[in-house]
């Protein structure tokens, strides 16, 4: 028997693709452009995507749309509680549907949400993207992500939509739990990270939103963006280009905020010019959901939704998410010469690239790899799950050191974090993206409260539980037995904070961004009034983003931030406030003291920084970034350089010794800041360039040496261009941004070098070298210049936990700031 060319395993990729590719008819080609969303009729089936009923009417039926094929399959398991073996089923029965309507038998790319883990029924809900940041431990992120594309391809999936890149500019904004944070470099390394890991057991990462989605007007979904080109490429491109040159990701989304203007899903400049162009993507771009339709119903800046179609795909877009709406359009606009039948091969071309990688083509394809009982949730997922929450957790204060909590005694739980686990979990979990929309609503798998595992954690304690309010109600009824149960307590543990949920229906997720950063509900009146007992308050936020605690802070005797700590959130919690765990999270966003007055992110220069004889609002948060304490005490010395100076195209060395100067083991994140205090364009004071995350016994010191190329002082110029301009730089070294304890300067010299598009250093690698009745080797007395670019440098088998003081700023110095090569485009 006859095997065609694109169906035998032994023939190149690209001759498989061209042979199967000059088969295919016109409307063949536009269906693999495609995709299709069998939503269920489940409960409150609206608001799963913005303006979604405004597509509902008049869809075929799914057996008509797919008489000649289909790219995507959107969210078979992602819609309903089917549990794994009922969802491999329906991926069967759709995948049967679209080979048996496809002429050549296709089928077609399944792909699924994965923001905190697998969004499926009964599948591990891991912690939120933002508890990500905290973590500070690429390692591990990489590892969770393997996990989740591994519980994805069994069940048949090969497209995650996943990770979320965008830059955290404005705290109110409602998305922020799905962000890593406000930093770049902290993101771009998570990212590349979770993408190897995702891409390493067979499933394409998306990254998204591409770009500047988070940069929105006064923190609201879809709001316009209004950054110009040096921001752009100094903040937002920096971790999509990292994924990308570094991690290799195979898939972007656009973002549906328009910049200056300019809509990304019409912007050639951004798709193609720089994506692919200048960084080299090979994959595909897909569109977020219904963004195409929205070029001629938001943005309007097509008069039809064919103009929409032609317009997306000449720019760059791939293929149109959830379903096809606009692309069938493709066809009489080639008719009409207004599309020129090369444009819609490249992009059918890249998509059958795919498809061919993923084994969809091969003889033996089938659309799971097991047909034995599915666990989606197993005991490894949910240790890991744990881990990740245990790594997440940040202790911002510990006054007279009540934490860890003496046990025996008598403890009140109070607050809505402390009963309804649904606060644990992001607004992408299937608990709350689906599950919040039935009767018997539940979660999807086990998720112990903090009250289950608080009384698990302290058996022979008396632990009494009062929600005194809930996330949204503003009656305080129930606030005065909270009251009663702080009264009669040794210490009062009080969990505040967020519930996840979509376009309004939460306190946090997608559209539900908020006019204050004030505790939500009547919650704000419940801290209040358990502060005013005088009983020791542990303040504990489950947040998705940062609140303002200025109203507080001194009268806690503890605060504990987790960020949304996901299925073992409770466990993670009730270890870190009994010492079992000691905690080692990091901040990746301030925490604000005021509710209003927005602050913004540290990277900011002097004007955003500095309040002193300019404006009566500080702009300064209340606890930085990057900041964390611990049940240890860290230590650093001796920061030595390997040289003075180095050339445009050299690499320094940059040593610091770190020591465990406390009495118990521990975690600290050694953190990186670079300066430069005379730049030609205005620069942040400072911005975080490398970290890693050390592991260190009572006693025990490391030796931790941090390798910059100049490459990473580089900007964009007066003209636009990447340079490295010479001069002097400050390294310093410290535990967060604003507690560096040590500094030393470098000189760059020779003339202003002028770095080449998408050939930059983007990275800072390092190495944990630990030191046994010994000095470490001090940085090598020269470093070649050029050397290439390395690995994000961080250990698997190092972790650590911050030191127990804010410190102070150190210096007024500018710093420069990596990002994308790029010169002034017409339009993005």
């Amino acid at each position: 028997m006859t095997v065609a060319p694109w169906r035998d395993p032994s023939v190149s990729v690209e001759q498989r693709v061209e042979s199967l590719l000059a088969d295919l008819s016109p409307e063949e080609k536009i269906a693999q452009l495609g995709s299709y969303w069998k939503r269920p009729e489940i409960g409150d089936a609206e608001g799963f995507a913005p303006m979604q009923s405004t597509f509902d009417e008049g869809r075929d039926p799914f057996e008509d749309a797919v008489q000649n094929g289909l790219g995507h399959i959107t969210r078979a398991f992602g819609s309903a509680p089917l549990t794994a073996e009922e969802g491999v089923s329906n991926l069967r029965r759709l995948q049967s549907a679209v080979t048996a309507g496809s002429p050549h038998g296709i089928p077609a790319i399944a792909h699924e949400e994965c923001l905190t883990g697998l969004m499926a029924h009964e599948a591990t809900t891991y912690p939120a993207a933002i508890a990500w940041g905290a973590s500070f431990a690429p390692e591990l992120i990489g590892e969770m992500a393997a996990r989740i594309g591994s519980d994805m391809r069994a069940i048949g999936t090969h497209h995650g939509l996943s990770p979320v890149l965008d830059i955290v500019r404005d705290y109110r904004w409602g998305r922020i739990e799905e962000t890593m944070g406000e930093d770049p470099y902290l993101t771009g390394i998570l990212a590349t990270e979770y993408v190897k890991g995702l891409q390493s057991s067979g499933v394409i990462a998306t990254l998204k939103h591409f770009a500047g989605h988070a940069a929105s007007r006064a923190g609201r979904n879809h709001a316009p963006v209004s950054i110009g080109m040096r921001e752009l490429h100094e903040i937002d491109l920096v971790p999509f280009e990292m994924a990308v040159r570094l991690g290799k990701v195979r898939s972007v989304m656009n973002s549906y905020a328009d910049i200056d203007g300019i809509a990304p899903a019409a912007s050639r400049w951004m798709m193609t010019e720089l994506l692919r162009d200048t960084w080299g993507f090979e994959g595909t771009v897909v569109s977020d959901y219904w963004a195409v339709n929205f070029l001629q119903s938001m943005h309007r800046v097509v008069e039809t939704t064919r103009d929409a179609a032609v317009t997306t795909l000449r720019a760059g877009m791939d293929v149109e998410l959830p379903e096809t709406n606009t692309f069938p359009e493709l066809l009489d606009a080639i008719a009409a010469g207004e599309l020129e039948v090369e444009v819609l091969d490249t992009a059918v071309r890249r998509v059958l690239r795919q498809k061919v990688e993923l084994g969809l083509l091969d003889p033996e394809f089938d659309p799971a790899t097991t047909g034995e009982a599915i666990d989606l949730d197993p005991a490894e997922n949910r240790d890991l799950a744990r881990r990740v929450a245990e790594e997440s957790i940040v202790l911002l204060r510990n006054e007279s050191a009540v934490l860890p909590l003496a046990a025996p005694g008598r403890i009140a739980l109070i607050g809505p974090s402390a009963v309804e686990p649904r606060s644990f979990l992001g607004c992408y979990s299937f608990t709350n993206h689906v599950l919040s929309r039935l009767e018997d609503n539940g979660t999807s798998v086990a998720v112990p409260s903090l009250a289950e595992s608080l009384a698990a954690e302290f058996p022979n304690s008396t632990v009494t539980t009062v929600a005194g309010t809930d996330f949204t109600d503003t009656s305080t009824d129930g606030i005065a037995e909270a009251v009663t149960a702080a009264e009669a307590a040794d210490v009062a543990v009080l969990a505040v904070g967020d519930i996840a949920g979509l376009f309004g229906a939460g306190t946090s997720g997608e559209g539900c961004d908020v006019a204050d950063l004030q505790l939500p509900g009547a919650q704000h009146e419940l801290v209040e009034a358990v502060l005013g007992t005088g009983t020791p308050v542990v303040l504990v936020l489950v947040t998705g983003r940062p609140y303002a605690l200025g109203a507080y802070v001194d009268r806690c005797a503890a605060i504990v931030q987790a960020f949304m700590p996901g299925e073992e959130g409770g466990s993670a919690l009730a270890g870190v406030l009994s010492g079992r765990v000691n905690p080692s999270g990091r901040l990746p966003i301030g925490i604000p003291g005021g509710m209003g007055g927005q602050p913004g992110t540290y990277l900011a220069p002097v004007l955003a920084w500095v309040s002193d004889g300019i404006s009566n609002i500080d702009p300064q948060p209340l606890f930085p970034f990057g900041f964390g304490i611990g049940y240890t005490r860290f230590e650093y010395s001796d920061l030595e350089l390997s040289a003075a100076e180095i050339a445009a195209d050299g690499t320094v060395e940059i040593a610091a010794t770190v020591t465990n100067a406390g009495d118990r083991d521990g975690k600290e994140v050694a953190q990186l800041y670079l300066s430069d205090p005379v730049a030609s364009v205005v620069r942040p004071l400072k911005r975080l360039v490398g970290f890693t995350k050390i592991a260190l016994a009572v006693g025990e010191s490391a030796r931790v040496t941090f390798r910059l190329h100049a490459d990473r002082t580089s900007f964009l110029g007066q003209d636009y261009q990447r340079i490295v301009e010479p001069g002097e730089f400050r390294v310093r070294v410290g535990s967060s941004s604003e507690d560096m304890r040590l500094e030393e300067s470098f000189r760059i010299t020779g003339a202003v070098r002028v770095v080449g598009d998408g050939e930059r250093v983007l990275d800072t690698p390092s190495d944990v070298a630990r030191l046994r009745g010994g000095q470490a080797p001090s940085p090598s007395a020269s470093v070649a210049a050029g050397a290439p670019a390395g690995t994000a440098g961080t250990p698997a088998d190092t972790a650590g936990t911050p030191a127990d003081t804010a410190g102070t700023h150190v210096g007024t110095a500018v710093g420069g700031a990596g990002t994308a090569a790029a010169s002034v485009p017409e339009g993005l």
